[in-house]
């Protein structure tokens, strides 16, 4: 690796590898997250190497989960604007989630632990780990944790809605499990990490 910053974009981890060299990282934009400019070297199937440069957009990881409450029936679900999402054709801007954040230097756990209870009031012990993924690949570093929860009631604590200093305005759903599947299948339901999460839901038997 050649003309690298002395320290990498914080986060950011390169594998050593035998098919990648990467020759420069460039800061685009720090105004929010951060935009980065990557010039790499990219050895393809056929053994011939190809330079190329992609931008990457470094929002940090975030974790996300499912609460649900197997004896009502329910899942916990919040409902809130989404900017990207009304600007590419969501005419109220606003979309039906799981509760998620950005982790900010915390374990995953913690995060989603927390998160949990600012944005829904439900305050619990030890979520469980499903699995993590990276959610659009080809432009954004973010790694996201998934969990799910088991909740009753007696969970609740607050009444949620997320930080108002955050300009956060979070509405608590608490939705049948079957509807929450033909939310999916009529369009109510578009959020990806909040599909993924009831699907796993479904497959692996939650409300059996």
């Amino acid at each position: 690796m050649t003309d690298l910053p002395t320290r990498l974009p914080k986060g950011w981890q390169l594998p050593e590898s035998d098919d990648i060299r990467v020759q420069n990282i460039e800061c685009l934009s720090d105004n929010w997250y951060h935009l980065y400019r990557v010039s790499f070297d990219l050895r393809r199937s056929n053994g011939e190497w190809q330079s190329q440069q992609r931008e990457a957009y470094d929002r940090g990881n975030g974790a996300a989960i499912l609460l649900y409450n197997r004896a009502a029936g329910i899942v916990i679900l919040t409902r809130q604007f989404r900017l990207p999402s009304f600007v590419n054709g969501n005419e109220s801007g606003m979309l039906i989630e799981v509760p998620a954040g950005l982790l900010d230097d915390r374990d995953p756990a913690s995060a989603v632990i927390a998160e949990v209870e600012e944005e829904t009031g439900y305050r619990i012990g030890k979520p469980q780990k499903v699995f993590d993924l990276f959610m659009s690949p080809g432009s954004v570093t973010e790694r996201l944790h998934l969990f799910v929860a088991e909740v009753t009631s007696d969970h609740r604590a607050g009444e949620g809605g997320g930080l108002h200093e955050e300009g956060e305005d979070i509405h608590v759903l608490e939705v049948p499990f079957r509807d929450a599947l033909a939310m999916i299948s009529d369009g109510r339901i578009r959020d990806a990490k909040t599909v993924i999460l009831l699907q796993h839901a479904l497959l692996n038997g939650l409300f059996d």
